[in-house]
């Protein structure tokens, strides 16, 4: 108790001397945290992350997801992008798709003893004070057409007017209105039905091109072209899907977000003068057929994380001036980087253990970009480079709050 008194009086001689006494703040004199998207991909397509292999036992999945769940909490995560319709499948009791064969190692088959999975990942999730952000992938209805398991009620075997095939995969015509619409529907059901803090759609849309293939959409270019450009009328059907979910969303649940994780690049600066100064194979605009800068400045959507997974000084796409690139192309909606943790090793750059907490101190110096997400979970199990504990223990030490939608 003396001690403390002494304590104070030092401290109000210096402050009546006009000394600085900062450098010994009070105890109390707590700033406050700034907010910070902090969030990480888990994948169920092909049993990336979730669960580790199928099992029908829902006890060992319920499980699995919670020591998932435990450790990003531990490692300072406070939202997950938890993959709940990876193709045309789900993860949850749908009225309008069947069980995923990821799930229970049978598509349409349900987990013993039945339980509902989204109902309880989310339940979970918010236990732990962390967001929830539904990721579904909009086109992707046949992961391999040559081994997936494939139920008697999924939808390319009720409508298979609305698919083509290419390479080894199914996917709804994104040119066909009656497909959009039934993405629509499925969408609008998870909505209407769970406390999802956000839908979720990453960079698939019209799939990144095969060599020497085109995309065979053909009879409803013919059918719904209507005098456009090829190029024009896809990007067209990309903006009317992204525009129908979002009045969907909001009509269900206003408080919902709806948000995209594009490939890193709009486009080049030799197609377009707004373009970041990267020389990409493939880009949003041109390639995907995804006009991101467009849905921004409508307010079609609430944030943007664009998947950055380039090194620092990558001859062809530079993470720092992407970075500084789609800091100014947000529109003033939330932009949150998307980090290849998975990368570690890969290269020399990637073997390097401040490439990631270098490309962290980035997203932080630059003013318009409000945190990042990280593919994907498995690798923080690993430890890659030791940067889970980087996290943990510096750059997430110390918890914040999700930024507030703009």
């Amino acid at each position: 108790m003396k001690q403390n008194w002494l304590h104070l009086c030092t401290i109000i001689s210096l402050l009546l001397t006009g000394t600085a006494v900062s450098a010994q703040p009070l105890a109390t004199d707590i700033s406050p945290v700034k907010e910070e998207m902090r969030a990480v991909w888990i994948a169920t397509v092909d049993n990336i992350d979730w669960p580790e292999k199928p099992t029908v036992n829902s006890e060992e999945q319920k499980a699995s997801f919670i020591r998932l769940l435990d450790m990003h909490k531990r490692n300072g995560m406070n939202a997950v992008f938890m993959q709940i319709r990876p193709a045309s499948d789900a993860m949850y009791p749908s009225p309008f798709e069947p069980w995923s064969q990821w799930l229970t190692g049978r598509q349409g088959q349900p987990p013993v003893p039945y339980y509902d999975p989204l109902e309880f990942m989310i339940t979970e999730t918010h236990k732990r004070g962390m967001e929830f952000h539904a990721w579904m992938n909009p086109y992707r209805a046949v992961f391999n057409i040559h081994r997936s398991s494939i139920a008697l009620n999924h939808i390319t075997r009720l409508h298979p007017q609305w698919f083509v095939t290419y390479g080894d995969k199914k996917y709804f015509d994104p040119g066909n209105p009656e497909a959009q619409d039934f993405v629509t529907q499925v969408v609008r059901d998870v909505v209407s039905r769970y406390s999802v803090d956000a839908i979720h759609f990453d960079d698939y849309f019209y799939p990144y091109p095969i060599p020497g293939k085109e995309f065979p959409d053909h009879q409803s270019f013919r059918k719904y072209g209507k005098g456009m450009k090829r190029d024009d009328w896809r990007r067209s059907n990309t903006d009317s899907i992204i525009h129908k979910l979002y009045r969907a969303i909001k009509a269900e649940n206003p408080e919902c977000q709806f948000g995209i994780s594009p490939f890193g690049v709009w486009r080049n600066v030799d197609k377009d003068p707004n373009g970041s100064r990267t020389k990409a194979g493939p880009t949003n605009y041109d390639v995907l057929y995804a006009d991101i800068l467009l849905w921004l400045k409508k307010g079609w959507i609430d944030y943007v994380t664009p998947q950055l997974y380039w090194e620092i000084g990558h001859p062809l796409a530079d993470y720092e001036v992407l970075v500084d690139w789609w800091s100014r192309n947000t529109y003033g909606k939330n932009c949150y980087i998307g980090l290849a943790m998975y990368r570690a090793g890969s290269n020399a750059a990637w073997k390097d253990k401040s490439q990631l907490p270098r490309q962290i101190e980035q997203i932080r110096k630059t003013p318009g970009l409000q945190g990042m997400a990280f593919f994907s979970s498995k690798s923080f199990e690993k430890n890659l480079n030791g940067w889970s504990d980087s996290l943990r223990l510096n750059y997430f030490k110390t918890p914040a709050p999700t930024p507030k939608v703009k």
